[in-house]
């Protein structure tokens, strides 16, 4: 069942995306919002009170409509999942902007800085990717039931939301962040060997290699899980992704490290989208076969 409602959510995300500013994330950023006005009294405990309210009501909640659901019928618990996927897994809002970014830097309207326009567009590319679309999808597939992409995604937009709304040393923001890149550890990884196995195999080791040994040196969080996905996604594509400041990090560190590949260029733009689209079809196609042995072997 898990398989179809995910391949029918995506097919219902590719006819009818949502907007960014749909009015589901509206709420949760608005009550998220009204949980920290109503709990931030300056400590540093507070914003782990907050995290734990906001997550654990979401949980509850899920938990509520799953026994709901197969209270009533498998296919009320099939329509449950499929809402929730098609709400938390979100690849046409985003392949959109992307193909808009395209036009405008085939029509010159980058500005002079082509390649770094290009650049971010391709690094934004991969970490959107795997945020909103490879993660949320993988949490699915391991976690039971459709709770998975519900909690990894309200973490990436607590993460998102308290840091920005804040200053930047806010504990509630600090929490959040450390708690999503916590959550995000494994996800990360595999989304980087997805990356790895679709892409330039080699090269993709050798910049994971050369990363971990440069930020082994450093003050990096070891939880910032951004650094792995711009090296990794640098050797699998051939092109330089990391910011200046990435690199001039892993450039200062005790064992310092050197990303090699092209320069991000119109050119290459398609292959970033092209990445992502081998590595969603390929985890669509181990997930189909997972389900077709628990099936034949049931």
């Amino acid at each position: 069942m898990g398989f179809f409602a995910l391949v029918l959510a995506l097919l219902i995300e590719h006819a009818w995306p949502l907007r960014h500013d749909n009015r589901i994330r509206a709420e949760a950023v608005g009550f998220a919002a009204a949980i920290r006005q109503a709990f931030d009294g300056g400590e540093r405990r507070h914003g782990l009170i907050g995290w734990l309210i906001v997550v654990g009501l979401a949980v509850l909640a899920m938990l509520a409509l799953e026994w709901l659901a197969r209270s009533i019928h498998p296919l009320a618990v099939f329509v449950l999942h499929v809402v929730v996927l098609y709400c938390t897994i979100g690849f046409r809002q985003f392949s959109i902007a992307f193909a808009e970014i395209r036009v405008a830097l085939a029509a010159g309207d980058a500005g002079a800085d082509v390649e770094r326009s290009c650049r971010q567009s391709m690094a934004h590319t991969l970490l959107v990717a795997h945020r909103h679309v490879l993660a949320p999808l993988l949490c699915y597939i391991v976690i039971p039931g459709a709770l998975g992409p519900v909690v990894y995604r309200l973490a990436e937009l607590l993460a998102r939301h308290w840091r920005d709304a804040a200053a930047p040393d806010s504990a509630w923001g600090l929490f959040a962040a450390r708690a999503f890149g916590v959550i995000d550890w494994i996800p990360a990884r595999f989304t980087a060997t997805g990356f790895a196995i679709v892409g330039n195999f080699e090269e993709a080791l050798y910049c994971w290699r050369g990363m971990v040994a440069a930020e082994s040196g450093t003050a990096a969080d070891r939880f910032d899980t951004r650094a792995l996905l711009m090296a990794v996604g640098s050797g699998a594509l051939g092109v330089r992704l990391a910011d200046p400041d990435l690199e001039q990090r892993w450039a200062q560190s005790a064992r310092p490290f050197d990303c090699p590949g092209e320069p991000a260029l119109p050119g290459r733009l398609p292959a970033a989208a092209a990445l992502v689209w081998r590595l969603l079809l390929l985890w669509l196609g181990l997930y189909a076969m997972i389900t077709a042995s628990i099936w034949l072997g049931g």
